[in-house]
């Protein structure tokens, strides 16, 4: 691991580094060779594997009662080998290993688990995250917490969808759940990952869709596109021990023909909260953690993580959580990530990997909340954020971390003037008589390339995130501030007001924030997203909490657009933590397009904008720091 959290300039973010606490900590615990496994029984006879990680010391072979750390996983608990007599350094859990390799030394018991109707688990999905699969969550951690080897305390923790099971088994109000670090996870599926802005993510859809199958069917050939998981040592799920030739394994995975197809339903919940026609109960709530939240219990401790580039919204979606879980010990870290931290997405890293000593981190949060040992981690700011081109950490005790702005008005001429003050309601009425009018036909073609923040949510390897940006803005309408005559810092969620004409009923808004550095070069910094039939602003409910513009999303609250009626149209970009440099320009620029990703909006109808200039259109940037 390299050890940027331990430079001196970044040290006062903490008050101790993740570094430090590791080098302190101790890891005196041994890794079984191999765990033990076998199928746990839910009450509908669905049997589930389970793969359970005991620590091992050498100078007391008696196991002694110790918290565990649950991971549920839909992407194989562990993979068999094609010759389990030859030994082999490939490491056949890709997807878990990371936990296992952590926490059983750090004294934790592991179990990891395939969620019904996944890798060697029997039954069958009936959708994305159901309903059925929660109520598992209850009888497992039941099962665990009835082992010799258990204390009877539990948490919860891994990426993406095992964060999701994280919040949903935290939800279920079980009082062994003691803290959950969902990590890279959403707390609304629909806005935070698939239809964020309303817009579909069709590539997304298709490409998940695509390694599931794969997965569930044990397709190797539908895998080969997903390196994690198409080694050619890698011979399907692992069957558990007592299933010696396998045969429980190939009758599980026999059962998964009947699972949901993710492309076919997901395509289902274009409109948010809206019911399957055949299931009045079965909306995109259905799969989202904010929907069961409320049955958290306040003693439940939990860590948010997210990464600037983590997919199309899942920093919002720590946010969210971080913000609605308000009455239960919270924590939030926001780093230079993409979906699971697998790449330093700032363009200023030397070698694009990631200093992984941020794990420490959830290593001293279960410590403090499930061991009970004093880490000081409650004497720490609650969060932590990586501003890149400053590549420095820094620490806050709310979010937003300033309540500073600056305010640029969009010009006739291209430009971004500096206002006076954050636009008020009144301009939301201001006549457009003297403002000067730009024309902007929406070309479908336009898109963002594949190295963008959209690959890795969708099981792709991006190379080096925008390194293809420079001129990809020329097909914009682009609005450029005056050089910076200082550097400027700024976190969390500008914000583009467009005073917007559309010849069409509907379309796809799409608004991008650059840097363009003195020598010209081009730096991709964020991106907001809206499809105009959800222009209408609302106040958040409170079981997702937000600081920045919220919409339902909900078909009661979409409207066609009239070409003959311009709307002020807000557009909330997602979130960052950045440092314009001094000599930089900051650019603004419109699209109506990302061919590469999102589908068009309307079909075949390429809308003509038109977008006021001269006072109503600005851009808002939260400053956290001058200098």
């Amino acid at each position: 691991m390299n050890s940027s959290f331990e430079q001196p300039s970044k040290i006062s973010a903490w008050k101790v580094t993740p570094s430090e606490y590791a080098q302190d900590r101790g890891f005196d615990f041994e890794i079984p060779t191999a765990p033990q496994s076998l199928y746990i029984s839910m009450s509908d006879g669905v049997r589930l594997a389970t793969d359970v990680f005991i620590p091992q010391v050498a100078t007391d072979p008696t196991a002694q009662p110790r918290p565990t750390i649950l991971v549920f996983t839909p992407y194989y608990r562990r993979f068999a080998h094609k010759d389990d007599h030859q030994q082999s350094s490939v490491e056949l859990s890709p997807n878990t290993a990371r936990y296992r390799d952590l926490f059983v030394p750090a004294g934790y018991n592991v179990v990891v688990v395939d969620v019904r109707g996944t890798g060697a688990s029997f039954g069958h999905r009936e959708g994305f995250r159901s309903p059925k699969e929660r109520k598992d969550y209850i009888e497992v951690i039941d099962w665990v917490i009835d082992q010799p080897w258990s204390n009877g305390r539990v948490g919860i923790t891994g990426i993406s969808y095992l964060g999701a099971a994280a919040d949903f088994a935290a939800s279920t109000g079980h009082s062994a759940v003691k803290a959950i670090a969902p990590l890279f996870s959403v707390w609304d599926t629909y806005e935070n990952n698939y239809f964020p802005g309303g817009i579909q993510l069709n590539d997304l859809i298709d490409s998940y869709a695509q390694m599931m199958i794969g997965l569930d069917q044990d397709d190797r050939e539908a895998i080969q596109p997903y390196a994690a998981y198409a080694h050619p040592s890698f011979n399907g799920p692992a069957p558990v021990d007592a299933d010696s030739d396998g045969s429980l394994r190939d009758a599980a995975v026999a059962e998964h023909r009947a699972n949901y197809r993710h492309a076919d339903m997901m395509r289902e919940f274009v409109m948010r909260e809206k019911p399957l026609p055949y299931d009045s109960n079965y909306s995109s709530a259905s799969f989202s953690p904010y929907s069961y939240g409320a049955g958290t219990n306040e003693d439940v401790a939990v860590y948010s993580v997210s990464g600037w580039m983590d997919g199309a919204g899942y920093a919002n979606g720590a946010l969210e959580r971080y913000l609605t879980l308000s009455s239960n010990s919270r924590h939030l870290l926001l780093g230079p990530w993409d979906h699971g931290a697998r790449s330093h997405v700032s363009p200023w890293s030397p070698d694009g990997l990631p200093d992984e000593s941020w794990w420490y981190e959830i290593v001293r949060f279960f410590d403090e909340y499930l061991l009970g040992i004093d880490t000081g981690i409650r004497h720490e700011d609650p969060i932590h954020y990586y501003t890149m081109h400053a590549e420095q950490w820094h620490s806050a005790d709310a979010w937003p971390p300033s309540s500073d702005h600056f305010v640029f008005e969009l010009t006739s001429s291209g430009g971004l003037r500096a206002a006076d003050s954050t636009p008020d309601n009144d301009k939301r009425d201001r006549g457009v008589d003297s403002a000067t009018v730009l024309n902007y036909p929406v070309d479908f073609a336009t898109g963002t390339g594949k190295n963008t923040r959209y690959e890795r949510i969708a099981g792709k390897n991006p190379g080096p995130y925008y390194s293809d940006w420079q001129g990809r803005t020329s097909t914009h309408l682009c609005f450029d501030s005056p050089a910076l005559d200082r550097s400027v810092d700024f976190s969390g969620h500008a914000v583009a007001s467009i005073l917007l004409g559309n010849d069409q009923p509907d379309g796809n808004l799409f608004v991008y924030l650059t840097e363009v550095e003195s020598d010209g070069t081009e730096r991709y910094v964020t991106e907001g997203l809206l499809r105009l039939l959800h222009r209408a602003e609302s106040q958040n409910p409170p079981e997702i909490a937000t600081k920045w513009i919220y919409r339902t999303f909900r078909e009661e609250d979409a409207h066609p657009f009239r070409p003959d009626a311009p709307k002020l149209i807000r557009v909330p970009l997602l979130p960052t933590a950045w440092r314009f440099a001094q000599g930089s320009r900051i650019r603004l620029s419109i699209s109506g397009a990302d061919s590469d990703h999102a589908t068009q909006n309307p079909h075949g109808r390429p809308p003509h904008y038109s977008v006021t200039v001269g006072g109503p259109s600005t851009l808002v940037i939260p400053v956290a720091e001058q200098r």
